[in-house]
C-alpha cells in the first residue's frame, strides 16, 4: 500500500465502532480480503478466529495479524466450506465453546477453477463452497448470532461485481449439463447477494435477532484468481479471462485492504443499514471509498431470492428457523 492508502485506510478505521469484547469469525481468512478483514475487526478491538481450510495458512496468517496488530485476541480453526460434515464440527464446535458470536464475514470463495469439480456432497465446487457452504454455516451459527448481547449478530454476505452478468439457473444450478468456469462464478456471486438479502427480509419479518448486509470489494489485487483455478488443465478461453483478469486487477484495481472496507463497514459502521450493499464509490464501483452499491437487475426480485432460500435448504439440509 502507498503512503496515501495506508492514511485512507487508518482513516476509514477511525470511523467504525469498537469491538471490544465482541467475537468475529472470519471465513477464508488465511490471505488477501479475509486476512485484511480479520486485521481489521483485531485492530477495532474484537477477538477475531481465522476459519479456513489449510492449517498451515491459518497459522502463517494469525503470525501475520498478531505483528500487525499487536496484543490482538486471534486464533484459528479448521473449516472446510466444500464438506457440510465439516461445516457441521466447525459450527458444534463454536456452540460448545462460545455463549455468542457478534459478526460473521463471510468472504472464503473459489473462482473459475477451468475444469468443474465438486465439494465431498456433490455440489458443483464455486456454488457449493461461495453459496451453499456459508448458506449452511450462517444456519448452523444462527443461535449463537442471535444471542450476541448488542441487539443480535451481523452477517456480511460477500458478493461481487461478477454478479452484474448473471441468473440463478434453477435448471441447472450444478452446471452439470454446462459448465462454464466463469459463468458457475458469477451465479455463486450472485447467490451471495439473494442470500443477503432474502436474510435481512426474513430476520426483520420473522422477528429473528441478527443482521445481514451485503458488500463487495470492487476490483481487489488478491490471489483469488491465481488461487481459483487450481491445478486442473485449462482451456485456451478459461486462460485468457483468467490471464485478463490478473492484468486488470493489478493495474486498475486496489489494495486488499481497501478492498476489505466494504466488508468493515458493513460489520462495524455505526451507518450499515440492513439489506443494504456496499461497494467502492469509484467508476464502475470498482475502487473508492466505501458507498451504497448498486444492486444489479438480477437480485431485484424477492421471488428469485425466495426461491434459492428454499433450494439451498433442500441441497444443505439446513433450516433456519
Amino acid at each position: 500500500m502507498t503512503n496515501d492508502a495506508i492514511e485512507r485506510h487508518t482513516a476509514f478505521l477511525n470511523t467504525l465502532n469498537r469491538l471490544d469484547g465482541r467475537t468475529a469469525v472470519v471465513t477464508g481468512a488465511n490471505s488477501g480480503l479475509g486476512l485484511e478483514t480479520a486485521c481489521g475487526l483485531a485492530s477495532l478491538g474484537a477477538k477475531v478466529i481465522l476459519a479456513s481450510r489449510s492449517e498451515e495458512r491459518n497459522a502463517a496468517a494469525l503470525r501475520i495479524l498478531q505483528q500487525r496488530v499487536p496484543g490482538a485476541a486471534a486464533e484459528t480453526a479448521p473449516l472446510d466450506l466444500a464438506s457440510l460434515a465439516s461445516i457441521e464440527r466447525f459450527a458444534n464446535t463454536l456452540r460448545d465453546r462460545l455463549t455468542s458470536l457478534d459478526i460473521l464475514v463471510n468472504n472464503a470463495g473459489v473462482m473459475a477453477p477451468p475444469v468443474r469439480k465438486e465439494t465431498a456432497d456433490g455440489f458443483e465446487m464455486q456454488f457449493g463452497v461461495n453459496h451453499l457452504g456459508h448458506f449452511a454455516l450462517t444456519g448452523r451459527l444462527k443461535p449463537l448470532l442471535e444471542a450476541s448481547r448488542k441487539e443480535g449478530g451481523v452477517v456480511v454476505a460477500v458478493a461481487s461485481l461478477a454478479a452484474w452478468k448473471s441468473r440463478i439457473h434453477f435448471d441447472d444450478l450444478q452446471s452439470r449439463h454446462r459448465y462454464s468456469p466463469f459463468d458457475a462464478y458469477r451465479q455463486s456471486k450472485l447467490a451471495n447477494l439473494l442470500f443477503g438479502q432474502e436474510l435481512a427480509r426474513r430476520s426483520r419479518s420473522l422477528g429473528w435477532k441478527l443482521h445481514a448486509r451485503i458488500a463487495h470489494p470492487g476490483w481487489s489485487q488478491t490471489q483469488l484468481v491465481v488461487n481459483g483455478p487450481g491445478s486442473g488443465k485449462q482451456n485456451l478461453s478459461s486462460w485468457v479471462m483468467e490471464t485478463g483478469a490478473k492484468v486488470a486487477f493489478h493495474w486498475f484495481g486496489q489494495s486488499a485492504a481497501c478492498g476489505a472496507e466494504p466488508f468493515l463497514y458493513a460489520a462495524a459502521s455505526p451507518l450499515a443499514h440492513d439489506g443494504c450493499y456496499y461497494g467502492p464509490d469509484g467508476a464502475g464501483e470498482r475502487t473508492g471509498k466505501t458507498d451504497l452499491a448498486i444492486v444489479p437487475p438480477s437480485a431485484h426480485d424477492p421471488r428469485v431470492a425466495r426461491r434459492l432460500w428454499e433450494v439451498s435448504e433442500r441441497l444443505t439440509g439446513v433450516t433456519f428457523e
